[in-house]
């Protein structure tokens, strides 16, 4: 029986077991320096100043959330192609979203869009952005921050899907999705099938020390032990709870994970997009049928996605062959609790119209040139049936 082909997975290395068992026979195995260590490793990788670790992805949108105030009345403008925890935060919080559509050829956030609704807008009707650096593309933020700081607003990156990823600003010089040169905060996932794997965990990034010392306060439980000065009658137990936190805390094994596989990320984005670009040689040809992504050098690949005619058919047709894609995502606006607060279908028609074609195809490092071969031979063995 052939073996099967997910769209992404996890490689774990000796190297990334024997870190993992270290954790588990040391002192520590929460709350330990392995968590500090991961964080300044992860920081120097991406280019900023500040990193905290986290339980998840949606943690760290959560508390960045939170870290930026985000309160009862406050309307923030999110992409509809994104998981949902993207925009979710913000209601977290008590704010409402406003969802700008998508520019069709990268399928992130339409910045000529934000201009033109921030534009058409008082000052002041928006207090901040979350752009999404989807499947990889690196959003231009030296834009969106030009955009930003004319209107007041704040910018939190999501780039779970993009760590390595980058682009050149007007300078052409290399901006790393996270680096925190034109963004508030910027948020990582460690998700199996994410660039660096710790099962689960997440990652602020930011280059302002106020929000970094908060974030450090919200992730366990809003409780410092060294905020104010310690009572003469207390003894060494002593902490105080100054405002109210999470237990987002991730502990020392995870980060003993995050840090083997940190240590191969740079080799193993190439590897990325060496596949990407096999993939554009060998399907680009069978267009209309098949229309491949258009992608800048700097590009992280966490998704390679396809646009196919027949979508379900070609779906069904791979699944057979035991190549199991995805799609990512369904536009956040059509789900139901979204349409339960009035966000309705047909709002977004380019978000829309990429749903009805979007197709995520196996991409991972570990994905063989013998599988990546079956899974294009396999495309167009669909469309030579499907498109005679």
């Amino acid at each position: 029986m052939p073996h099967s082909i997910p769209y992404g997975k996890q490689e774990i290395t000796p190297s990334d077991i024997e870190a993992v068992v270290s954790s588990l026979t040391s002192d520590y195995l929460t709350q330990g320096p392995k968590v500090a260590e991961f964080e300044e490793k992860f920081a120097a990788y991406i280019g900023c100043k500040y990193a905290v670790a986290v339980s998840n992805g949606t943690a760290a949108l959560h508390l960045s959330a939170l870290a930026l105030r985000v309160k009862a009345g406050d309307k923030i403008l999110c992409t509809p192609i994104t998981f949902a925890a993207s925009s979710n935060c913000i209601l977290y919080c008590g704010g409402t979203v406003e969802f700008v559509d998508i520019d069709p050829y990268t399928y992130t956030m339409d910045l000529d869009l934000v201009e033109e609704k921030l534009n058409a807008n008082p000052k002041g009707t928006y207090k901040g952005i979350v752009t999404v650096d989807f499947a990889g593309y690196p959003v231009d933020t030296e834009r969106l921050k030009k955009l930003a700081d004319l209107y007041g607003l704040w910018v939190l990156e999501d780039a779970c899907h993009a760590p390595g990823a980058y682009y050149l600003d007007s300078s052409k010089t290399k901006v790393k999705c996270g680096d925190g040169r034109f963004t508030d905060l910027s948020v990582f996932s460690f998700h199996p099938v994410k660039h660096i794997a710790c099962g689960e965990g997440g990652m602020i990034t930011t280059n302002d020390a106020e929000h970094y010392r908060h974030l450090l306060n919200l992730r366990t439980h809003g409780i410092n032990k060294n905020f104010i000065q310690q009572p003469l009658s207390e003894g060494s137990w002593f902490y105080e709870m100054t405002e109210l936190g999470f237990n987002y805390r991730i502990p020392d094994i995870l980060c003993s994970l995050g840090i083997s596989q940190l240590s191969r990320a740079d080799k193993n984005i190439s590897m990325r997009r060496q596949i990407a670009d096999r993939y554009t040689s060998a399907l680009s040809p069978l267009y209309p049928n098949i229309i491949t992504p258009k992608y800048p050098e700097g590009h992280g690949f966490h998704l390679y996605v396809i646009m196919a005619k027949n979508r379900l058919e070609i779906y069904n047709f791979l699944r057979e062959k035991m190549i199991f894609c995805q799609v990512h995502y369904i536009p956040v606006h059509t789900l139901l609790y979204y349409q339960e607060l009035g966000f309705k279908k047909g709002s977004l028609p380019v978000a829309e119209k990429y749903y009805e074609g979007c197709l995520s195809i196996p991409m991972y490092p570990s994905l063989s040139l013998e599988d990546q071969e079956f899974v294009i031979d396999t495309i167009k063995e669909f469309c030579t049936k499907e498109y005679k």
